[in-house]
Protein backbone atom coordinates (compact mmCIF):
# COMPACT_ATOMS: atom_id res chain seq x y z
CA UNK A 1 0.00 0.00 0.00
CA UNK A 2 1.37 3.28 -0.84
CA UNK A 3 1.06 6.69 0.76
CA UNK A 4 -0.41 10.04 -0.51
CA UNK A 5 -0.56 13.32 0.84
CA UNK A 6 -3.96 15.16 0.52
CA UNK A 7 -5.38 17.96 1.62
CA UNK A 8 -8.91 18.03 3.20
CA UNK A 9 -10.20 21.63 4.25
CA UNK A 10 -7.11 22.92 4.09
CA UNK A 11 -4.92 19.92 6.48
CA UNK A 12 -2.67 18.00 5.12
CA UNK A 13 -3.01 14.55 5.76
CA UNK A 14 -1.11 11.33 4.40
CA UNK A 15 -3.06 8.02 3.66
CA UNK A 16 -2.54 4.81 2.63
CA UNK A 17 -3.90 4.00 -0.94
CA UNK A 18 -3.59 0.61 -2.70
CA UNK A 19 -1.94 0.61 -5.75
CA UNK A 20 -3.88 1.87 -8.64
CA UNK A 21 -6.38 3.71 -6.28
CA UNK A 22 -5.23 6.86 -6.81
CA UNK A 23 -7.52 8.14 -8.89
CA UNK A 24 -10.81 6.76 -6.84
CA UNK A 25 -8.87 8.16 -3.59
CA UNK A 26 -8.31 11.35 -5.41
CA UNK A 27 -12.02 11.58 -6.37
CA UNK A 28 -12.98 10.88 -2.74
CA UNK A 29 -10.82 13.60 -1.09
CA UNK A 30 -11.97 15.83 -3.83
CA UNK A 31 -15.83 14.79 -2.67
CA UNK A 32 -15.58 15.10 1.40
CA UNK A 33 -13.26 18.59 0.68
CA UNK A 34 -16.05 19.85 -0.84
CA UNK A 35 -18.71 19.07 1.57
CA UNK A 36 -16.51 19.75 4.93
CA UNK A 37 -16.17 22.90 2.69
CA UNK A 38 -19.96 23.94 2.52
CA UNK A 39 -20.47 23.14 6.30
CA UNK A 40 -17.69 25.20 7.10
CA UNK A 41 -18.54 28.30 4.85
CA UNK A 42 -22.21 28.24 5.82
CA UNK A 43 -21.14 29.30 9.34
CA UNK A 44 -23.51 27.17 10.99
CA UNK A 45 -20.86 24.71 12.83
CA UNK A 46 -17.18 25.52 13.53
CA UNK A 47 -15.56 22.25 14.97
CA UNK A 48 -13.68 20.26 12.76
CA UNK A 49 -15.22 17.10 13.84
CA UNK A 50 -18.37 18.16 13.56
CA UNK A 51 -18.04 19.13 10.19
CA UNK A 52 -16.24 15.78 9.68
CA UNK A 53 -19.50 13.69 10.87
CA UNK A 54 -21.92 16.17 8.90
CA UNK A 55 -19.99 15.55 5.78
CA UNK A 56 -19.90 11.71 6.25
CA UNK A 57 -23.30 11.75 6.52
CA UNK A 58 -23.90 13.85 3.72
CA UNK A 59 -21.79 11.38 1.46
CA UNK A 60 -23.10 8.26 2.69
CA UNK A 61 -26.66 9.67 2.01
CA UNK A 62 -25.66 10.85 -1.63
CA UNK A 63 -24.29 7.21 -2.06
CA UNK A 64 -27.38 5.58 -0.60
CA UNK A 65 -30.08 8.29 -2.61
CA UNK A 66 -28.01 6.90 -5.99
CA UNK A 67 -28.15 3.43 -5.00
CA UNK A 68 -32.03 3.65 -4.44
CA UNK A 69 -32.05 5.53 -8.14
CA UNK A 70 -30.82 2.60 -9.99
CA UNK A 71 -32.81 0.97 -12.14
CA UNK A 72 -33.59 -2.42 -11.43
CA UNK A 73 -31.83 -3.96 -14.35
CA UNK A 74 -28.30 -2.58 -12.88
CA UNK A 75 -29.15 -3.41 -9.43
CA UNK A 76 -26.93 -6.25 -9.53
CA UNK A 77 -24.27 -4.49 -10.83
CA UNK A 78 -24.47 -2.03 -8.22
CA UNK A 79 -24.57 -4.77 -5.14
CA UNK A 80 -21.24 -5.97 -6.20
CA UNK A 81 -19.86 -2.27 -6.47
CA UNK A 82 -21.17 -1.40 -2.93
CA UNK A 83 -19.75 -4.64 -1.64
CA UNK A 84 -16.32 -3.47 -2.79
CA UNK A 85 -16.54 -0.27 -0.90
CA UNK A 86 -15.30 -0.74 2.59
CA UNK A 87 -16.70 1.67 4.75
CA UNK A 88 -15.23 0.50 8.13
CA UNK A 89 -12.26 0.74 6.44
CA UNK A 90 -12.23 4.30 4.84
CA UNK A 91 -13.50 5.45 8.89
CA UNK A 92 -10.69 3.80 10.09
CA UNK A 93 -8.49 5.88 7.74
CA UNK A 94 -10.17 9.25 8.52
CA UNK A 95 -10.18 7.97 12.41
CA UNK A 96 -6.34 7.64 11.97
CA UNK A 97 -5.62 10.49 9.60
CA UNK A 98 -7.34 13.01 12.36
CA UNK A 99 -5.36 11.54 14.92
CA UNK A 100 -5.61 13.45 18.58
CA UNK A 101 -8.54 15.54 17.03
CA UNK A 102 -11.13 12.74 17.88
CA UNK A 103 -13.00 9.75 15.96
CA UNK A 104 -15.81 10.20 14.03
CA UNK A 105 -17.84 7.79 15.40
Amino acid sequence: MKQVEVTILGQVYMLGCPEGGEALLASAVASVDKEMTSIRDSGKVKARERIAVLAALNVAYQLAERATALPAATAPAAAIAQSDFDLGGLLRRVDAALGDDGHLL
